[in-house]
Order: structure tokens, then sequence, then C-alpha cells
């Protein structure tokens, strides 16, 4: 334990008291009253959230598409409260006839939902309440504080074929199985419980839970999922099994499953079906995918120097899909980015899968996303699904109502680590679209509520526009001090359920500074950037450039001066220059003549680029 000295003590409420500034919604003040947050962005200490235990028996037939299980739930309330109903999401019911969707469904997907055969409550058989969307609510049922409660559910629905929403068939043999089961809604000391239905745009917001999940399909099919496989010797031919442990040893690619396997028919056990056994602690979901002609690529590498703990990465796919054969390589660069350079975090989990399917959508240690013929397409996507590991999985985010604080963290990571992976990929997601509609009446303040957006307004708020914030603030504190803070972020909030202010608060903790400035001017209010050079002032050789901010939105000064011999000179500024003023001076001397001089940056927002060009009369 480390003793605070007294001016660290006196930061930290200089800061907490800074950091109240910032807008404070009734159901934060009223954490704040009960201690379950703070000011200074760490869990309060009387901090609880609620968690389950899952054990799922699961079949899936290809030829049918039915999904068919049962599952038994320990829930255990750690609230304060005492619980007189428990939701349950069913997320398949988002293909159920009648429900509320504001994505599309084909028609031929329409179905009647989630089917629930029997339902009980500590052994005791239960009336099955009619669903409402994919919420269904059971009740009364009463769960003290402190008490836990068992439920037994059987269920079914048919899986999705024609149009693949995050879940589904991918061909006539291959799926993705995402948001299969009945699961208790997270109940939290914000909101109490979530009772937002899934629509289709808004992602999802699950407890930290176990799970132990036992998948049975036909024989020939392999399986991939969320945790450790525990019986791959039982469910995999020796050769298969052998390669397996190989991978999770080998910094190079090993190919467990490659087109010679295929032809050959030596991959799975020879039994009319095969039952898979996983298991997965602290994870917010459990997904597979199955499929009967998919090769398999693998490969570990070390993620914690210290404590030299490896992570198996893999690529599972169609090789009619030739680009998936670089993929491997994609997914075991990000994981090792991610680990060493940002966020500088060991990856937290042991393997990572990039599954060959119809999306572009993450879960725990499972990726489903498409073939795309374009290699740096293939990039960008790859490492921004894998960095969604971080956010939303590992912080607990509240998708839901947060998209910004897990897409945004995603397309930071696309940006920053697609030039590791290949240093010709310049990546500018979605800094377009934000240039030419910022400040639209459409575009609405980032912390606006996701459920209360759509179209442009969520893409801006949920991925470029966080994205761009988040980037400069890593260039106004520095790399190091802004690792700093993040870090401080991260070590508070793994595991649980962060919310907007505990990340404002935790950034100005974390790196000594009170930011709420900029959180206010970015990710509170209305508006728009906009730079402008102002003038040009030349006295011999020294050269004095003002800029303005014409707009209200703070962003990094980044001016190129051309020479006229060819060569070029970058001048910068943080976007701290802004924190008092609209005007600031960037000096420089050269003796060379000036051809033009340019502002703004790749990820710098501006509205009106006509202004940011000097060049001499």
């Amino acid at each position: 334990m480390k003793i605070l000295t007294a001016s660290l003590l006196i930061l930290l409420v200089c800061l907490q008291l800074h950091a109240q500034t910032l807008p404070l919604a009734r159901n934060y003040e009223a954490a704040y009253k009960k201690q379950t947050r703070s000011a200074n962005g760490r869990p309060g200490k009387s901090y609880w959230q609620n968690t389950a235990g899952y054990n799922i028996a699961v079949r899936f037939n290809p030829s049918t598409r039915l999904v068919s299980g049962s599952e038994d739930i320990v829930y255990f309330n750690n609230s304060p409260d005492t619980l007189n109903e428990i939701i349950f999401k069913l997320y398949p019911n988002f293909y159920k006839k009648g429900s509320q969707r504001d994505s599309p469904v084909d028609t031929a997907d329409l179905s009647d939902g989630v089917h629930i055969t029997s339902l009980s409550v500590n052994g005791a058989s239960r009336e099955i309440h009619e669903p409402e969307g994919t919420n269904m609510r059971l009740h009364p049922v009463k769960l003290m504080p402190g008490e836990k409660m068992n439920f037994h559910l059987d269920f079914s629905y048919l899986l999705n074929k024609t149009s693949h929403q995050r879940t589904g068939m991918v061909d006539d043999s291959s799926a993705f199985i995402a948001y299969f089961f009945p699961r208790i809604a997270v109940y939290d000391d914000i909101d109490g419980w979530n009772r937002i239905p899934y629509t289709g745009q808004v992602e999802m917001y699950n407890d930290f839970c176990s799970f132990n999940v036992s998948i049975t399909v036909p024989g020939n099919y392999l399986v991939c999922a969320t945790g450790d496989l525990l019986n791959a010797n039982e469910v995999y031919a020796p050769a298969i099994a052998q390669r397996i442990s190989a991978a999770e040893k080998n910094d190079g690619i090993t190919k467990v499953i490659d087109t010679g396997d295929l032809k050959n028919g030596s991959i799975t056990a020879q039994d009319p079906t095969n039952t898979w056994k996983f298991k997965a602690d602290s994870v917010t979901d459990f997904v597979f995918a199955t499929s009967n002609h998919y090769a398999w690529y693998a490969s570990s590498l070390v993620v914690d120097k210290a404590t030299q703990r490896r992570v198996r990465v893999d690529a599972v796919f169609n090789p009619a899909h030739k680009d998936y054969f670089n993929v491997i390589d994609y997914a075991r660069k990000t994981v090792e980015s991610m680990s060493y350079n940002f966020p500088a975090w060991p990856f937290p989990y042991p393997h990572e899968t990039i599954f060959d399917g119809l999306d572009q959508m993450e879960y725990p240690m499972m990726v489903n996303d498409n073939p795309l013929d374009d290699k740096a397409d293939e990039i960008e996507l790859t490492d921004h699904e894998i960095f969604h590991t971080m956010f939303p999985f590992y912080m607990g985010i509240n998708e839901t109502k947060y998209a910004w604080m897990d897409e945004g963290w995603a397309s930071i990571g696309e940006w920053l680590i697609s030039p590791m992976i290949d240093s010709s990929v310049e990546d500018d997601y979605g800094m377009g679209a934000y240039n030419h509609s910022a400040g639209y009446d459409f575009d609405a303040p980032i912390t606006s509520l996701s459920t209360q957006q759509n179209g442009a307004s969520y893409f801006l708020n949920a991925y470029a526009k966080p994205a761009m914030g988040y980037l400069y603030i890593k260039d106004m504190l520095g790399d190091e001090l802004f690792t700093k803070a993040l870090h401080y972020y991260m070590e508070q909030w793994h595991g649980k359920h962060p919310m907007p202010l505990d990340f404002f608060n935790c950034m100005n903790a974390g790196s000594g500074k009170n930011l709420n400035w900029f959180w206010q001017q970015w990710f509170y209010d209305e508006g728009y950037p906009d730079l402008a050079i102002m003038n040009v002032k030349q006295s011999g050789g020294n050269i004095t450039v003002t800029v303005v901010m014409k707009g209200n939105k703070p962003v990094p000064v980044h001016l190129t001066v051309y020479y006229k011999d060819g060569t070029t000179e970058a001048l910068h500024q943080s976007m701290a220059v802004w924190e008092k003023s609209n005007e600031t001076a960037v000096s420089f001397t050269s003796g060379k003549k000036i051809k033009k001089i340019v502002l703004g940056g790749v990820h710098d927002a501006d509205t009106d680029k006509t202004n940011n060009v000097w060049q001499p009369e």
C-alpha cells in the first residue's frame, strides 16, 4: 500500500470538485449519493454489480436451422435492492413477427421467435409470460439482497438464413450463432433493469458471467466459440488436436486445417454427432460458429512479457475466399499491437478467433467478419473488430446507451493500428462524413443516448467523433501521460460497468489535469470544428502564421509548409491552445522560399477547408 502525500490528496480533491462541473443527470446524481460511483472516476465504496452462472446445452442442426437447448442459471443479487421481478433478454425475437425493428429483415426470416417450453424457479415450475419484443418479464419473485436464485429454461428457435443481422446462416453449411440463449438482463445502479429492447441498431449490454456450454452438431462440423475448448481430444481427429496444441506454443502460422484435410475429411471424430464443451469465466457473452468446409490457420504470441502468457489467434474461413488467407497475419499483428503499442495492455483472453461470416461484428473472443477484396479494408476491418475486445467486453460498456464508449475506441484503434500492420494504409474512417455533416441539425452531441439517434447522427456520434476526441486528448497529453490516464481508467473499471462520467473523471484523475473544458466542448456541446489561417507575416526568415478557431470544436493545429525546392516542414500545436483563446500564432524560421502553407491533418476535423491554404502573392 502506498501512502498519498498531502499535495496529492489536495490535487485529487480539486479534481473531484472540478469534475462536478460536467452535466450530471439525476440518475447519476443518485449513484453519487449512494456512493456507488465517485467524482474521481473510481467505483464508489458501495459499488456493486450482479452476475450469473450459465450451464447451457444447445443443439444445432444446419439442415433445419433449428437451435434448441436447455439452460440452468444461478443468478446472484449483489445489489442492495429486493428484486420483485426478473427481466430476461430473448434477442432472437428480433426476428419475431410483429417485433419492433429499426434494421431491415427479409420476410423469409420472420418467425415465431423464441419458444420456451418450460421455466422453473428454484425447482418450481412457473408460468411463462408472453414476451414484449426481446424482453420477457418474470413476476412476481422475491430475490433479497445478497441472495441467489436458480432458473431452468428449455428453449428453441429457427436461425435466420437470408438477412444476417450479426448472427445467422453464412451458407447452407456454415453459421455464426450469437445471442441464442435466454439471459437475465443487467440490473445496475444507474437505471435498475435494462428494459431497452433490442431493435437492430444499438448493440448489447450484459453482465460479466461464467459459462459452461456444450454444443452438439453433426459429426463432420467443427465448432469455434467463446472460451476454452475442454474436450479437443474427443471431438477432433488426433492430428488436428496435436496441431491445435502446437499452435498454442508457436509464433509462426500453423495450418490446423488446410484444404488437404478438407478433401480427406479426417478432421472431427467420426460419429453421427459430436458434443463440444466450452468454458468461459468473467465474460459478458457467449457465441459459437460452425462449418463443415472451413480451413483454420492459427498462431500464438506472448502478450505479457512479465508472465510470458500466450494468446492463440485464429482465422477460420472458407478457402474459396482468397483474401482470408492473410487475415491470420492481420489478426496476430493486431493482438500484438494492442498488447504493446495501443492501448499497451496485455490482451486479456486466451484466444481471438476471426470467423469468415457475413457481418462486421465483435463478440468476446470471436469476430464475425465478411470477406473483402481490398487489402486496406481487410486490415481495417480486422483490427477494428478485434480492438472491441477491450471496449466493450473487457470494460463492460453499456453499448445500448453509449455506443461512443466502445465504437469510438475501435475507430481510433483502427486509425492507429492499421499503419502498424501496413505502413501504406492511411485510415480516415468516418472523417469525410463528419467534415461534411458537422453542425447540421441532425448532428447531436456525442453524449446523446444512442437509443435516441439513427442514421448519420448515430454513425457520427458512435464512431468518428469520439475517436477524434480520444485522439486529440492523446495528442495534447502526449503518449506517456495519455497511456497513464487510460490505464487508470482501465484499472478501475475492467470487469465492471463504467458510464460516461466515470471515463471523463478517470481521465482527469489519471492524467492529473482538469480536462473538463474539452469534454464539455467536444462531447456535450453542439457545434462544429473550423480552423482557418487568418494571416501570415514574414520578416526576413522569421515567419508567423496566425490560426483562428472559427467554430467551437477544438482540434489540433497541424501546418505543413511546402517549399519551392520540393521539401516540406511540419509544424504542430495541440488543441490546448484553444482552452482560453480562439487565436494562436505558430512561428518558425526558414531561409527557403515558401510555395504554400496548408492547415490540417488526416484526422483534424474541419468543415471549411477553403480557408486552410496560404500562398504568397
